[in-house]
């Protein structure tokens, strides 16, 4: 919340509004990482620097998310992270090595649980932890190597509702990316070298879908 600095005068430009200063952390695995990216093409650069555009005084200030790490990771690594850095605007957006490494359901969700709690207590309401569903990873020509046989797209849609359901359990906003990672199988440009990540321009697509929800929930009042 926005607040003013009284000063004593009968002079309404005399009370100067000043904006809250927003510490942004993403949590996650490659995908907020980058992974093959540049990184002004991840996710969470391009949503700082577009809220910055629209004048939201923000930085990024820790991004600890890692290419193949699951909730656990999470958990036992970038926790501890994110609690070090004092945020008070997140995203969270993990759980495909989970599905890869064929986690099960209870246990997803139970990490998962353990990471938006545990977000909680640092933020200073849940409206500032935006959760992120998983994209369809299987649209890459590389996908099918890491499905073990099983049905990527229906296996990832399953996690999606376990995301779904916490984040409205714990009152926080949600973006879902899935449908719109779907549309990489019809094209090339929105997938990264290696055949399984997306592009900066695919990321791209993901933020335009981010930032309004962002953006409600920090801009000043």
């Amino acid at each position: 919340m926005p607040f003013v600095q009284q000063i004593p005068s009968n002079n309404v430009a005399d009370y100067i509004p000043f904006q809250e200063k927003i510490r942004y952390v993403a949590i996650g695995d490659s995908y907020s990482i980058g992974e093959g990216i540049d990184e002004s093409g991840r996710f969470p650069n391009i949503l700082t620097k577009h809220l910055q555009k629209r004048g939201i005084f923000i930085d990024l200030i820790a991004n600890p998310s890692h290419t193949g790490w699951t909730t656990k990771d999470a958990i036992e690594k970038e926790l501890p992270v994110f609690n070090e850095s004092n945020p008070n605007f997140a995203t969270l957006l993990i759980g495909v090595n989970d599905w890869v490494q064929k986690v099960d359901e209870v246990t997803y969700r139970k990490n998962l649980r353990t990471l938006i709690e545990g977000m909680l207590q640092k933020l200073p309401s849940p409206d500032r932890l935006i959760l992120i569903t998983i994209p369809d990873f299987s649209a890459g020509p590389e996908g099918q190597k890491y499905g073990g046989g099983r049905n990527i797209s229906k296996g990832i849609a399953e996690f999606n509702t376990i995301i779904k359901e916490e984040a409205a359990k714990h009152g926080c906003p949600l973006v879902d990316i899935y449908s719109i990672s779907q549309g990489m199988k019809d094209h090339p440009a929105l997938i990264a070298k290696d055949g399984l990540h997306p592009s900066a321009k695919e990321y791209e697509l993901w933020e335009e879908l981010i930032f309004p929800v962002a953006y409600t929930k920090i801009k000043p009042r």
